[in-house]
C-alpha cells in the first residue's frame, strides 16, 4: 500500500477514479522521442506532452477545461511547458488553476514550478517528483490527498498558506539545497507557514537540507515527522498540532523552535534529537504529554501545560522562567539513550559530545507546588522569584553547585569558605563584592541582581522542601545558607547582626562541631592557664583552733577556721597545679564543682567557664545532631 492510499484510508475521502496505467514514451521506438523518457502518452497520442508536436499539443491544451483530470507522470516539464498547461486549466472567474485528479508522479519540473494558489479538487500525485528549482504551492488548495512521497526538491519548496483538506504525504521527500539561478527572495528552504492540513499530515523519513519553515501552520488530525532529517532550523512557531504530533527519531541539526505553538492532543513528543536548541516558549499543552528530547538546550519561558507532563531529557540545559502548570510535571534526567518503538536505542551522534546530564538554568516566576525534579544539576540554577519553593520536590541525586573549597592565604584576613550546598545566585552576589576571593562564580548575562534580602527566604523553602524530604543533612545546608544571608541583610539591626556573627564564629550556626570542639578546646585551655597562673592558692590552707579557757575551770570552747587562700608566688605552672587546673575546668564543662581551695580570682574564672564551657559543649552536640539525624 502506498503512503498516498495509506492517507487515504486515514482521511476517508470520497471514492475517486485511479489513474489509467497508460504507456509511456519509453515503449514505442517507432516514435521521434527518446526510448527513455518516462513520460505518459497523452490521450489518444503516442508521446507524452513533452514530445508531443506543437500542432498536436496546442489540440491537446485546447480541450482541457477548469477542472479536468489530468495525467502527466513522468512527464519532463520546462517552465514554459507547465506555465501552458497551468493556462490552460486556470478558471476565468478566480484566475486560479483548478484541476481535478492531477497525476504528476515521477515528473521532472527543471525550472520554476509554479502551482500558487490552484485548486486541486481531486487527488495530486506527486510522488517521486523531482523538482529542480522552486517549488511554489503558496496559497494553494488540495481538496483531495495530496502525495509528495519521495519527491526531491532541489531548490526551495513554498507550501506557504496552502491548505490540505485531506492527507498530505510527504514521506520520504528530500528538501535540498537548490542551485543558485540569481532570484533575489528564495533562501533555498521547505516554507510550509501558515499552511492547513484537515488531513493526517505525512512526513515520515523526510530528509530537508536547509531550513524548514511550519510557523502558523494548522496540523488538524496529526503530523507524522517521524524519522525526519533537519540538516539546518526547523520553525513550527504559532504552530496549531490538533491531533497527535509524532517527531518520533526525528533529528534536528540545528534549531528547532516551536514557539507559541499548540499541542491540544499530543500524548507523546519525541524521543528526538537536537543538535542546537529546542524552543518551547509560550508554547500551550492541553492534555497529557511525555516529552523525550535529547537537546544541548530546551527552553520553556512562559510555557503552559493544563494537565499532567512528564520531560525526559539528555544532554540539555533547560530554562523554565515563568512556566506555567496546574498539574504535577516531572523533570527528570534519563540515564540510558532513548529507547525507540524497535527496541532499539537512539542514536545520539549531534549531541554526544558533551555528557548526558540535565542542568535547570531558571525557575523564576514558577509555580513550584507541582513540580518534580529528579535526577538534575541544579548548580547554575536560578530560583529567586519562584513561588511556593518549600513544596519543590527533588528526588534522586539533584546537585547544588558548593563554595569554592580553596584557603586564601595571601591576603588579610586569611578566609576558608564552608563547604556546604549554595545557590548560584549567592555565588554570583559574592563575586561582585568588592575585595571578593577567587572562586565565586560571575554571573551570566541576564541572570539579574540578587542580594542577601532576596536570597533568605530562597534559602529557608529550599531548607523545608528538605526537611519534608526527611533530608536533614540538606536541610541543614540550607539553614546555614538562610543565616549567612540574614546576616549580610541590610534590613538586620545591628545588634542582630552581631549576635548572628557571634553565633557563626562560634559554631557555624549550631552547624559545625568542629568549630564548637575548637572553641571549647581553647576555651578550657585558656581556663586552666588562668587558673595556674591566679586561681589556685598557694597552699591548701590549714584548719586552725583557737579559744579560751576561763579561770576556775569551766567548759573549753573552740573557734575552727581556715585560713584565707594566698595568692600563688614563685613557680606557678607545675604539674601538680595543671592536674589541678584541669580537675576545676572539666568540672566546670558539666556544672559541678570542682572543690578546689580557689583565689578569689580563680573563683570568677571558674564561675565564667561553667557558663561559657557548657554553652560550647552543647553547641556542638547540636551540631553532630543536625549532620547525622534524620
Amino acid at each position: 500500500m502506498s503512503v498516498l492510499d495509506r492517507l487515504s484510508n486515514m482521511s476517508q475521502p470520497s471514492p475517486t477514479p485511479s489513474l489509467p496505467n497508460w504507456p509511456h514514451c519509453g515503449q514505442d521506438s517507432s516514435t521521434e522521442n527518446p526510448v527513455g523518457c518516462p513520460g505518459i502518452h497523452v490521450p489518444g497520442h503516442t508521446a507524452c506532452l513533452a514530445h508531443l508536436g506543437e500542432p498536436e499539443r496546442a489540440s491537446y491544451l485546447a480541450s482541457l477545461t477548469p477542472g479536468a483530470d489530468i495525467d502527466h507522470r513522468g512527464t519532463p516539464f520546462t517552465e514554459s511547458l507547465l506555465n501552458a498547461l497551468l493556462t490552460s486549466l486556470r478558471d476565468p472567474t478566480t484566475g486560479h488553476p483548478r484541476l481535478g485528479i492531477a497525476g504528476f508522479a515521477s515528473a521532472v519540473f527543471e525550472g520554476i514550478a509554479q502551482f500558487g494558489s490552484a485548486v486541486f479538487e481531486g487527488d495530486a500525485w506527486f510522488d517521486s517528483a523531482a523538482f529542480k528549482v522552486d517549488a511554489v504551492f503558496r496559497s494553494a488548495a488540495f481538496e483531495g490527498n495530496a502525495d509528495f512521497g519521495s519527491a526531491i526538491f532541489e531548490g526551495d519548496a513554498w507550501f506557504g498558506s496552502a491548505a490540505f483538506k485531506r492527507g498530505a504525504g510527504f514521506g520520504s521527500a528530500a528538501f535540498k539545497e537548490g542551485a543558485d539561478f540569481g532570484s533575489v527572495g528564495f533562501e533555498n528552504i521547505a516554507d510550509f507557514g501558515s499552511a492547513i492540513f484537515e488531513g493526517l499530515a505525512w512526513f515520515e523519513s523526510a530528509a530537508f537540507k536547509r531550513g524548514a519553515r511550519f510557523g502558523s501552520a494548522a496540523f488538524k488530525r496529526g503530523a507524522h515527522f517521524g524519522m525526519v532529517t533537519f540538516k539546518r532550523g526547523a520553525g513550527f512557531g504559532s504552530a496549531v498540532f490538533e491531533g497527535l504530533a509524532d517527531f518520533g527519531s526525528a533529528v534536528f541539526e540545528g534549531d528547532a523552535w516551536f514557539e507559541s505553538a499548540t499541542f491540544e492532543r499530543a500524548v507523546s513528543v519525541g524521543p528526538l534529537v537536537c543538535a542546537g536548541r529546542v524552543g518551547l516558549s509560550e508554547a500551550e499543552f492541553a492534555g497529557p504529554v511525555t516529552l523525550s528530547i535529547a537537546a544541548r538546550r530546551l527552553e520553556c519561558r512562559r510555557t503552559r501545560w493544563s494537565s499532567t507532563a512528564e520531560v525526559r531529557l539528555r544532554y540539555a540545559t533547560v530554562d523554565f522562567s515563568h512556566a506555567v502548570f496546574e498539574y504535577p510535571l516531572t523533570i527528570a534526567a534519563e540515564p540510558d539513550p532513548f529507547l525507540l518503538t524497535n527496541g532499539r536505542q537512539m542514536t545520539e551522534g549531534v549531541v554526544s559530545a558533551s555528557g548526558p546530564g540535565v542542568r535547570l538554568a531558571s525557575l523564576r516566576g514558577v509555580d513550584a507546588a507541582h513540580l518534580v525534579l529528579s535526577d538534575v544539576d541544579l548548580s547554575q540554577c536560578l530560583f529567586a522569584g519562584t513561588v511556593h519553593l518549600d513544596q519543590l520536590r527533588l528526588e534522586g541525586a539533584c546537585t547544588f553547585d558548593t563554595a569554592p573549597p580553596a584557603v586564601y592565604w595571601r591576603r588579610w584576613p586569611p578566609v576558608r569558605f564552608t563547604q556546604r550546598r549554595i545557590l548560584a545566585e549567592e555565588h554570583h552576589w559574592r563575586a561582585g563584592q568588592p575585595g571578593a576571593a577567587r572562586g565565586w562564580n560571575v554571573a551570566v548575562l541576564g541572570a539579574g541582581r540578587v542580594g542577601p534580602l532576596q536570597l533568605a527566604p530562597v534559602y529557608r523553602a529550599l531548607r523545608k522542601a528538605f526537611e519534608d524530604g526527611k533530608h536533614e543533612p540538606g536541610a541543614a545546608d540550607f539553614y546555614y545558607g538562610e543565616m549567612e544571608m540574614r546576616r549580610q541583610a541590610d534590613d538586620i539591626p545591628r545588634s542582630e547582626r552581631r549576635l548572628l556573627t557571634a553565633y557563626w564564629a562560634l559554631s557555624g550556626y549550631g552547624l559545625r562541631a568542629s568549630r564548637a570542639l575548637a572553641w571549647l578546646g581553647a576555651a578550657m585551655l585558656l581556663t586552666i592557664m588562668l587558673l595556674m597562673a591566679v586561681g589556685l592558692a598557694k597552699d591548701t590552707p590549714k584548719q586552725t583552733a583557737t579559744g579560751t579557757v576561763p579561770v576556775g575551770g569551766g567548759t573549753v570552747t573552740f573557734e575552727i577556721g581556715t585560713d584565707d587562700p594566698q595568692n600563688p608566688t614563685g613557680d606557678r605552672f607545675t604539674g601538680e597545679r595543671f592536674e589541678k587546673s584541669l580537675n576545676v575546668t572539666l568540672n566546670s564543662v558539666v556544672f559541678r564543682v570542682s572543690g578546689q581551695d580557689l583565689t578569689t580570682a580563680g573563683t570568677y574564672i571558674e564561675m565564667a567557664s561553667r557558663l561559657t564551657e557548657p554553652v560550647l559543649l552543647g553547641l556542638a552536640v547540636l551540631a553532630v545532631r543536625n549532620r547525622v539525624k534524620r
